[in-house]
């Protein structure tokens, strides 16, 4: 529907259906919980979040620039649907939540450390649900914590008094590769048992990083990059199979590494991917550079 054909009320108010997606935005940021983390994430928290992940920015300042920058290409509330693969940790809902109070419902099609688990099926049941002549905004990455004290790969929780490991997924099949690649392990089959089918699978998309995370200085901080290439192939293998289902709108592609932080701070995400792609499944722009500059 159209903004000149919704209803107003008899007073002009302006409802929650007659915003524009960059109100949204700023309604999202203005609630008590969110200043709270808006306040408390001083120069020197942020500086020490970034100095670990150089391009890394906040979730306010990624969430602004991702809705202003897709406004341009027609993406609005009405004509957009949100599909996220993130990983199934609570922290992970906060940029989805985010993202969903902007332009509505969300298609999940994520599982545990962020991968695609729903596959080709999932992202052809997606497209289906895009509106008509609409949109499509996908997210996925994989996430890390980042402790109040600078430590990676650890995080506060709400209403819990132990720093928690987070990814628990990903630092668990990172231990298994690390128990592969010092030869002491071998190569475990458990993808094969249903009852944990998914954290097996991210043992195995793990596989080829070995090397790579022996030699990293700081193993916690590269464990999410190397995730993200996995999932950054196995979605763009998927995108191509299901790109005829990719309506008039197109698809953008949001790629990155989600970094979480205690609930007084706000989280990070450093963008590796932000591609406007047609409905023919074409790349048609790098928004990258939009959002990152």
């Amino acid at each position: 529907m159209s903004p000149s054909l919704r209803q107003k009320t008899s007073l002009n108010i302006v409802t929650d259906e007659d915003k524009d997606v960059m109100d949204r935005v700023k309604d999202v940021w203005t609630t008590s919980s969110k200043k709270k983390r808006i306040e408390g994430n001083t120069p020197e928290f942020d500086k020490m979040v970034t100095s670990r992940f150089p391009g890394a920015i906040t979730n306010l300042e990624l969430e602004t620039k991702v809705v202003e920058t897709l406004a341009g290409f027609g993406f609005n509330s009405d004509n957009t649907l949100l599909a996220t693969s993130l990983c199934a940790d609570e922290l992970a809902r906060v940029l989805e939540d985010d993202f969903v109070k902007v332009y509505g419902n969300n298609f999940n099609l994520g599982g545990l450390s962020g991968f695609p688990f729903a596959g080709n099926t999932g992202f052809g049941a997606m497209s289906a649900h895009i509106p008509d002549e609409g949109c499509c905004l996908m997210i996925y990455a994989p996430h890390v914590g980042v402790s109040k004290d600078g430590t990676v790969g650890k995080v506060e929780r709400a209403g819990i008094d132990l720093i928690d490991t987070c990814c628990g997924s990903a630092i668990a099949a990172s231990n298994y590769l690390k128990g592969i690649t010092d030869g002491g392990a071998k190569i475990s089959m458990s993808l094969q048992q249903f009852s944990d089918f998914q954290q097996g699978a991210v043992q195995e998309l793990i596989l080829p990083h070995g090397k790579r995370l022996a030699d990293a200085e700081n193993r916690m901080i590269e464990l999410p990059y190397a995730l993200y290439e996995s999932q950054d192939i196995l979605v763009g293998d998927i995108v191509q199979a299901g790109s005829g289902g990719i309506k008039k709108g197109g698809i953008a592609l949001l790629g990155g590494i989600q970094i979480n932080t205690s609930p007084d701070t706000m989280d990070y995400f450093h963008p590796l991917r932000f591609d406007y792609i047609n409905s023919d499944g074409e790349v048609v722009e790098d928004l990258l550079p939009k959002i990152t500059a």
